[in-house]
Parts: C-alpha cells; sequence; structure tokens
C-alpha cells in the first residue's frame, strides 16, 4: 500500500448530492439498479439521520485511527468522512473528539468499516455515524496508511468525491460519474412511487397496480372455498 494523501479530488457537484439525499437509500439504491449498498454491516449509530455528502476516503490500519487525523484537514464543508481498514477490524476507531473536529470543518457524517465510541455524546452533539460496531477498545496512532484512494465497504469500491448518502436504511454510494444519472432516476421513481401512494390510498390492490393479478396462475397460486381448503377434513 503506497502512503500518500491525495490532496484536492474532484467532488459530485453537491446540489445534486443533496437531492440525492432527500431520496433517500432505499430509492436511491433502486434507481442505481440495486446497486452502491455497502451492505448490512454498516448500520446508522442512533436512527433518525439521513445525511448525503461527497466522500473523503480513508485507509487506516486495524486499531489504528493515525490516518483519521491525517484525513481532517482534507475535509471540506459537505463531506462524509469514509474509513476503510486494511483488514477487518472493531476497535472504536473514531469518538466525540474527532466528531467534534470534523463538525467544525462542516462534515456532515462518518461512514466507518470498524468501531465507534462515545455513542452518547456523538448522539447529543448531533453527528451522524455509520459504522460496523460500537466498542470501547482504543487504538493506537503508530501506522501510515492513505487518504482519497479508493477503498472497499462491503464489497463496493468508493473513490474520493463519490457521493455517499446514509439514512437508517444504511448507506450507499453513487460513483461521482454517475451522480446525475442516478438523481433522474430517483426522481422518476419518487414521482412513480408517489402516484401508487395516492392510488393505494383511494384503495387500489398492489395485485392490480403491479399487474399481478392475472400471473398469479402462472406462480401456482390457487383460489379456493374455505370449506375446501387443503388438509381440511373431519376429525
Amino acid at each position: 500500500m503506497r502512503t500518500v494523501v491525495v490532496t484536492g479530488p474532484p467532488r459530485a457537484d453537491a446540489a445534486r448530492v443533496d437531492a440525492l439525499g432527500a431520496h433517500g437509500v432505499a430509492t436511491v439504491h433502486e434507481a442505481a439498479g440495486r446497486t452502491g449498498y455497502l451492505g448490512p454491516r454498516i448500520r446508522p449509530v442512533h436512527l433518525g439521520a439521513r445525511v448525503a455528502g461527497t466522500a473523503v476516503t480513508v485507509l487506516s490500519w486495524p486499531g489504528d485511527n493515525l490516518m483519521i487525523h491525517v484525513a481532517v484537514e482534507q475535509c471540506r464543508p459537505g463531506d462524509v468522512l469514509v474509513v476503510a481498514t486494511t483488514s477487518p477490524s472493531t476497535d472504536g476507531m473514531f469518538g466525540e473528539l474527532f466528531a467534534t473536529a470534523l463538525q467544525r470543518r462542516g462534515v456532515r457524517g462518518l461512514v466507518i468499516d470498524a468501531g465507534v465510541r462515545d455513542v452518547a455524546e456523538l448522539h447529543a452533539m448531533g453527528f451522524p455515524v455509520w459504522s460496523a460496531a460500537v466498542s470501547a477498545q482504543g487504538t493506537v496512532k503508530a501506522t501510515a496508511g492513505a487518504v482519497n484512494v479508493p477503498v472497499v465497504i462491503g464489497g463496493q469500491v468508493i473513490e474520493p468525491g463519490d457521493a455517499i448518502v446514509a439514512d437508517d436504511d444504511g448507506a450507499l454510494r453513487v460513483p461521482r460519474r454517475d451522480v446525475a444519472r442516478v438523481l433522474a432516476a430517483s426522481d422518476a421513481r419518487a414521482a412513480k412511487e408517489e402516484a401508487t401512494r395516492a392510488a393505494f390510498r383511494e384503495g387500489e390492490l398492489g395485485l392490480d397496480r403491479y399487474g399481478l393479478r392475472d400471473r398469479l396462475a402462472d406462480f401456482g397460486i390457487e383460489y379456493v372455498p374455505y370449506e375446501d381448503r387443503p388438509g381440511d377434513g373431519e376429525s
């Protein structure tokens, strides 16, 4: 691994990233072709937060948060810090002091494929975190890694400047080059869902709206009277 700090990477358009965040993870994930989800391992430390921002990436050694300290300087307003480790780790690599420094720089949140601590303090200060673990286990500052290089979380390659969207459903990334396309698809999906929501409020069934009723026989589904139900018989 080359120990570098890449400065000034291009970032996805801020207004488009904000618009993706308004749609939320589930809608954007579907609109992106069900790609980009960072997996069920990455969960919000507290429910109720929704953020979107541009990735500043960190590759650290497990149990070592040196490169997070290095990365803070590279963060700008609207960023989300994204931390991966060179091998699996659940140590508490991030806490309230880091969050204080990042908030001062306008960073919107953290996604980390490792552990965090100071959970109550993070919640009280309103700093959103998505992590693989919560752990009081401390770390060291001893080994160089890299900042603003590609990292992998949940099988997804995250480049610096990619869009990160995170909420109660988890976190995902949208490649910087795809943000405009995925936003247009998210807008279209949201409009379609609103029309469906209105139809359901009027009593229409999903069986009919999605054209499923005529396909039930193809699935082998039968409608039978109660008295002819399978397994029915006198005891």
